[in-house]
């Protein structure tokens, strides 16, 4: 484990900074919405925890696919024929 999060050092800082950022917003929506301080804090811990997983591996899948030139090409489109 200790490997896995040394290798990966700069995605889980990215991750865990989004990851603060989305529970400040989603708190401060949800607050909007209900006008009740503790179903906002509910509500912003669950989307975002699940959201920052899905990032993490977003990440990861978008790294294989800038790192592999036969996938795509550097315009974003499919490789030339």
């Amino acid at each position: 484990m200790t490997r896995f999060i040394r290798s990966h050092r700069l995605m889980l800082q990215k991750t865990a900074s989004y990851y603060v950022m989305h529970i400040s917003v989603a708190a401060a929506v949800a607050y909007a919405v209900t006008g009740d301080l503790w179903m906002a804090l509910t509500l912003s811990l669950l989307e975002p925890t699940v959201q920052a997983v899905a990032f993490f591996f977003h990440e990861k899948a978008w790294a294989r696919v800038t790192h592999n030139p036969t996938s795509m090409t550097a315009a974003g489109g499919p490789p030339p024929d």
